[in-house]
């Protein structure tokens, strides 16, 4: 099962006992995957999705709030043997029409007063339904990638009024998510991997909550550790590409001019460079009688490696 899998059937096992919440989570549901069919008596009420949790929380949903009981069917794609819908029925003039007038879809006189964005703000009010609204939200058009790989929830909404309206929605609690066209939808997106970690929060997915952050974590060990292992490797080519260097030079001018012509200080710390090549500034100056710092035993392999370049130069010229 995939993590955006398990995120909503986690969210689809949680109902809230307020009545506003629960109807602020059926408008969310109906924006999303609902559609009224027919007229009058043969009205019906429908929702279709492939999502196991979704029909199981939507059809709970309907009893509590509503006291109705919904007739699910399964249609199967004969193209597709795994892929199958399920469609959510209410039926009944009466039961559709109250349906509608609680989600603000109708009005008292039974006329039209669908939002052009998901929702009538009277719904989502409160911070609790809003909370509702975003989690029926995701259950009916959201998806979340695998943490392991990378960090990103969406929401595919079908016009840019929806997912203008559901970017305030998401962004009032402090969020930053963004816009983006994608074939002829707009989504709703957060990329940041603490953001996606406070929309669990905010959707009550507190045990999807508790392995993403497990990965985060995780990742972020390693992520440190590679960084430690990188800077580690990086000084090591650092320090042998020097010590490579200092040795051809030291080489250069024992051949050329030979170490008994240096002054005794460099000419010191050009042996103990012959006797230990591997070993960094620091061990260096410690073989060296008196010792000597690290930043000393640098500035005289400077010196060395000025006077070959001089060297070099001269018989050049």
């Amino acid at each position: 099962m995939s993590f955006s899998s398990q995120v909503k059937e986690e969210l689809s096992r949680q109902f809230h006992q307020s009545r506003h919440c629960q109807i602020a989570e059926i408008a969310a549901i109906l924006s999303f995957a609902g559609k009224l069919e027919g007229a009058g008596s043969g009205a019906a009420l429908v929702v279709y999705t492939e999502n196991l949790p979704l029909a199981r929380k939507y059809f709970v949903l309907m009893k509590e709030t509503f006291q109705v009981t919904a007739r699910i069917a399964v249609r199967q794609n004969i193209y597709l043997h795994k892929s199958r819908t399920f469609i959510i029925s209410i039926f009944g003039e009466a039961e559709v029409c109250r349906i509608l007038q609680t989600v603000k879809w109708r009005n008292g006189k039974e006329e039209d007063i669908r939002p052009s964005g998901l929702v009538d703000r009277v719904l989502v009010q409160k911070f609790c339904c809003r909370r509702s609204f975003i989690r029926g939200a995701f259950l009916s058009a959201g998806s979340m990638s695998d943490p392991e790989k990378s960090y990103h929830f969406e929401i595919i909404c079908a016009s840019p009024e929806k997912a203008g309206q559901l970017m305030e929605i998401i962004n009032s609690f402090s969020m930053e998510s963004k816009i983006v066209m994608r074939k002829k939808s707009y989504v709703v997106y957060l990329k940041e991997g603490s953001q996606i970690v406070d929309m669990l929060n905010v959707m009550e997915a507190h045990v999807a909550l508790m392995n993403l952050e497990n990965v985060r974590i995780l990742k972020e060990m390693r992520n440190s550790v590679n960084r430690q292992v990188n800077c580690e490797t990086a000084n090591i080519n650092k320090t042998v590409h020097a010590a490579v260097r200092q040795l051809e030079d030291i080489r250069y001018i024992k051949d050329t001019i030979g170490l008994d012509s240096l002054p005794e200080n460099l000419r010191e710390v050009a042996l103990a460079r012959l006797e230990y090549p591997d070993a960094p500034l620091k061990e260096l100056g410690a073989a060296l009688e008196p010792p000597v710092g690290k930043s000393g035993v640098n500035h005289r392999l400077r010196k060395l490696c000025e006077m070959a370049e001089n060297l070099r130069g001269g018989s050049q010229s």
